[in-house]
């Protein structure tokens, strides 16, 4: 199938601002472009890209002051099913994983693992280790945590999240990817869109959405403790420690966002 997808956020920049965006589909799904993510903005100025640590795909621009709108529409093909099933679940020792798969074993901004080990081990401890543990993390930060958009936060830390007991997709993922790196389970956050294909009417406004991958099995596998099943129409922009380092727009001076929109639809 296709997936049409995009988003438009307007601003308001009472001086001319600096900008990161993070917004163009991972290189890992770029051969699946049926028609091109280019960012467009207005009015037009120039940008330039570069290539992040992470590998993600980065945009730099000078936004004018005043009104000031990013956007993009594109389409994606997608097989069409859902999330495949994750069956490899060896747990690798810390002295066998790859060199680039250690930094995900450490503490970051959100995700404070540190703060969580001895609960980690309480909670999970008994359960297989590899596969079995991170299915137990979903489970238990899907049950843990009240989803709701007004109980949004951008400071929120996993241990936070984890006392508050509410929160959105990033609150989630944050708490779920800080309890494997507790486990010795390298995990990292994931940033992207997500369809509400197969999902019970009605459907919220579009959001971005926020899952993460665990280092399992010999390789990079992916959950979702905020739906924790099969979802379709999956399409990753970028992966990273935290929220903290595949921020959407990253804005280096004062703003005000307008508007948000964000779209993932079948194309039919």
């Amino acid at each position: 199938m296709k997936l049409r997808a995009g988003y438009e956020l307007h601003y308001d920049f009472p001086q001319p601002t600096p900008l990161m965006l993070m917004l163009n589909v991972h290189f890992s799904r770029v051969s699946d472009l049926a028609v091109p993510d280019h960012i467009v903005v207005n009015p037009s100025v120039p940008l330039s890209g570069y290539r992040d640590s992470f590998g993600n795909w980065c945009t730099r621009l000078v936004a004018p002051a005043g009104a000031f709108m990013i956007s993009s529409d594109f389409e994606v093909r997608d097989s069409g099913l859902p999330d495949p099933a994750v069956t490899k679940g060896w747990q690798v020792g810390v002295e066998h994983l790859p060199d680039d798969a250690l930094v995900f074993l450490l503490a970051s901004r959100f995700c404070d693992c540190d703060r969580l080990l001895d609960l980690a081990w309480t909670l999970f401890g008994t359960a297989e280790p590899g596969l079995g543990r991170v299915r137990a993390v979903c489970d238990f930060v899907h049950n843990h945590i009240a989803f709701g958009y007004e109980h949004a936060s951008v400071g929120r830390s996993a241990s936070q999240a984890y006392e508050d007991r509410r929160g959105v997709c990033r609150d989630y993922a944050h708490l779920a990817v800080a309890f494997c790196r507790a486990l010795n389970i390298p995990a990292r956050y994931c940033t992207g869109y997500l369809s509400d294909i197969g999902t019970p009417l009605p459907h919220a406004a579009g959001d971005f959405a926020a899952w993460f991958e665990a280092y399992i099995g010999g390789e990079w596998q992916m959950f979702d403790p905020r739906n924790n099943t099969p979802r379709m129409g999956r399409v990753l922009i970028a992966r990273g420690r935290d929220a903290a380092d595949v921020a959407i727009t990253t804005t280096f001076g004062v703003n005000t966002l307008k508007s948000f929109k964000v779209w993932t639809d079948e194309v039919v």
